[in-house]
C-alpha cells in the first residue's frame, strides 16, 4: 500500500478511536508510518532528502511504544504494509497533518483522564508527535525550498525586466 493511501488509512482509524488506548495506540501506528517512511526515503528518495530522512527514522522510533496493546501485536503494525511512496510531497504533508491531528487527540485524552499513568503516556506521546512533526516539517521544507527559489527568480527577472524596459526606474 502506498503511503498517501495508509496515512489516509491511520487518518480514519484516529478520527473513530473512541478511547483512550485507542487514541494511544493510533499515536503509535503514526510514529511507525513516520519511522517507515523515514527509512523508505533515507534509503531510495530524493538525495536531498536522505539526511532528514533519517532523522525521521530516528525519531519515529521512539515513539512507538505499547507493543502490548491491541492493534500493534504481531501483524497489526500498518506501516508494515507500505509499499512505496510515490508522491514525497504529498506524503509529506499527509504525514505532517497526521502527526498533527494525533498531537490533538493526545491532548484531549490527557486533558480528559484522571488516571496519572496515563496522563503521562499522553505527553510523552504527545512529545514524540510533536518531535516526529518537526523532523516532517523539516523535509518538506528541504523539498520546497528548490520551488521558492524558482518562483523568487522569476519574479525578480519580471521586476528587473519591466524596471528596465520602464522609462522611469523604481526608488
Amino acid at each position: 500500500m502506498n503511503a498517501e493511501r495508509l496515512i489516509g488509512v491511520s487518518r480514519h482509524a484516529l478520527a473513530g478511536s473512541a478511547q483512550a488506548l485507542e487514541v494511544l495506540v493510533e499515536a503509535a501506528q503514526a510514529q511507525a508510518l513516520a519511522q517507515v517512511i523515514g527509512h523508505h526515503l533515507a534509503t531510495g528518495g530524493p538525495q536531498e532528502l536522505r539526511g532528514g530522512a533519517r532523522e525521521l527514522y530516528e525519531a519515529g522510533g521512539r515513539g512507538c511504544g505499547l507493543p502490548d496493546q491491541p492493534g500493534l501485536a504481531e501483524g497489526g503494525i500498518r506501516a508494515r504494509r507500505l509499499s512505496g511512496v510515490p508522491d514525497v510531497r504529498a506524503a509529506l504533508a499527509g504525514l505532517a497533518a497526521l502527526l498533527g491531528e494525533v498531537g490533538i487527540a493526545l491532548v484531549a485524552v490527557a486533558s480528559d483522564t484522571e488516571e496519572e499513568a496515563l496522563y503521562w503516556q499522553c505527553i510523552e506521546a504527545i512529545d514524540a508527535a510533536d518531535e516526529t512533526g518537526d523532523r516532517v516539517a523539516g523535509l518538506l521544507h528541504r523539498l520546497l525550498a528548490p520551488d521558492r527559489d524558482r518562483e523568487r527568480e522569476r519574479l525578480r527577472a519580471g521586476e528587473w525586466g519591466e524596471a528596465v524596459d520602464s522609462p522611469v526606474r523604481p526608488p
